[in-house]
């Protein structure tokens, strides 16, 4: 039986990596948004849901495919739940990922509290304007290092201390890493509608 082709949509190749062999393993063949030379959307949402939806529809409807969309980011405790939606962009619109780690690390410089977690917010659109998208919301808690440990990951992981784990999540290995991020929980939650 051929696999259903989905649209990714993200530019992310970091989210494109961790992504596409669990959602291979639902029974999809997943192409990148960058294999159809697709920009992201301007995410002008006000939630991790409306972006990952803005994102989803952009998608599909440039490509005629169904479209996965991840919106995610660190919310720290301290700083009011920033990054947050601005996660990607923390330190500026040109910011790379060590850029945003610096800015996140003079900003906690002086807190007390470390408390953090990532969130993700995982949409399923069969078509550009299907009425009923499958949302799927994951977490995962954690606290902020006061300087950067591990090699492994993308964004702001060798800041994220893993307190079950006892390491940052850029000591995981990618697989330790899957099985209990905030992407991971939810493309099990999204897998669980998805085979309903």
């Amino acid at each position: 039986m051929d696999k259903m082709k989905v649209v990714l949509a993200t530019g992310n190749q970091g989210k494109v990596k961790e992504m596409a062999d669990v959602l291979g393993s639902f029974g999809f063949e997943v192409l990148a948004q960058s294999e159809f030379n697709l920009d992201s959307p301007e995410e002008t949402g006000l939630t991790f849901v409306e972006n990952a939806l803005l994102k989803a529809r952009y998608a599909s409807k440039m490509t005629g495919l169904p479209a996965i969309a991840d919106d995610s980011g660190l919310a720290v405790s301290a700083l009011g739940g920033a990054p947050g939606l601005y996660s990607a962009r923390y330190a500026g619109e040109e910011a790379d990922d060590a850029q945003n780690r610096q800015k996140l690390l003079r900003e906690m410089a002086d807190k007390t509290d470390r408390q953090a977690k990532f969130v993700c917010c995982l949409v399923f659109l069969r078509h550009e304007t299907d009425p009923n998208p499958i949302i799927a919301l994951g977490e995962c808690q954690g606290e902020i290092l006061h300087e950067e440990r591990g090699e492994n990951g993308f964004g702001y992981d060798s800041l994220f201390f893993y307190p079950p784990k006892g390491c940052s999540f850029a000591e995981l290995s990618s697989a330790e890493k899957k099985s209990v991020s905030h992407r991971g929980n939810a493309l099990a939650l999204l897998k669980a509608q998805l085979s309903c």
